[in-house]
């Protein structure tokens, strides 16, 4: 199996990574065949998949959009994936030009690749770092000395808590985020959801144990607006992906009533 030349020495080519199948299904180019394979299972099982895939990320801009317009200065993208269009930094650096963004994966190709993408940028760098471990992440974001936890921080965890197991105490990683930002921080969460067609998230879930291994948890609508504990959840709350402030159609990429996305922000008081 041939190595592409943007991936780095020692990645798996035979696992699939949730991150380079997330690119697949937006049509991205940094993935491998095993990856393609595992997305494109995905959609026979579930076609609507590459419009869920859209709607997160349409999510994302409207947060980061709604986050910089509220003043926040730095943020911290935490399970980034693989950079594509409409980036954190060119978002939010279009509305505050002196904003700092660090990203965070767990996967080397993401991570090479925001590298070479983020050449010449000095407000925005990627490291590679666990979620499952949040004391050492936060002790390698501190390490970069680009985020300043004296001043609020977008904490960004977007399409990744649905990768913890409950073994993994994800709840846990997200209060010793909270604990570590200051007051005026903010906090966005994407998260697959058994909530609104539990057939469709039982049959993904299964692919994704015992096929593609990749481990994804579809949660219900309590436990994924419980990772909010501690924080004040900004209207209209927790609701399905292109229910959160859409801002025009191009937003509604999913039918409402039929996402398997749960979105919201939340504020530290």
């Amino acid at each position: 199996m041939d190595r592409p030349v943007w991936a780095p020495d020692g990645v798996d080519m035979t696992q699939a990574s949730p991150a380079r199948m997330y690119d697949a299904l937006l049509g991205g180019s940094h993935n491998f065949e095993i990856d393609r394979q595992a997305a494109e299972t995905g959609k026979l099982l579930v076609p609507d998949l590459p419009r869920l895939a859209l709607s997160n990320r349409a999510f994302l801009r409207r947060a980061v959009r709604f986050l910089a317009e509220s003043g926040v200065r730095q943020f911290l993208d935490i399970g980034s994936g693989i950079p594509t269009a409409g980036n954190v930094h060119e978002i939010v650096q279009e509305i505050a030009p002196d904003a700092r963004v660090l990203y965070v994966d767990i996967d080397p190709v993401a991570v090479a690749h925001a590298r070479a993408i983020l050449t010449g940028n000095d407000k925005a760098h990627a490291i590679e770092a666990d979620l499952r471990k949040p004391a050492d992440l936060l002790e390698q974001v501190r390490a970069t000395g680009l985020i300043d936890f004296e001043q609020p921080v977008g904490v960004l965890l977007i399409a990744v808590l649905h990768l913890l197991a409950d073994a993994d105490e994800p709840a846990s990683a997200v209060a010793q985020l909270h604990a570590a930002v200051p007051p005026g921080s903010y906090v966005a969460i994407s998260h697959l959801t058994s909530a609104t067609r539990p057939h469709d998230a039982a049959k993904l879930g299964a692919n994704s144990a015992n096929v593609s291994k990749v481990g994804i948890q579809f949660r219900d609508r309590e436990s994924i607006t419980a990772f909010f504990d501690g924080w004040e959840l900004v209207e209209p709350g927790v609701v399905e992906l292109p229910l959160w402030r859409p801002e025009s159609d191009r937003d509604q990429h999913e039918v409402p009533g039929r996402s398997l996305g749960l979105a919201g922000v939340g504020r530290k008081a």
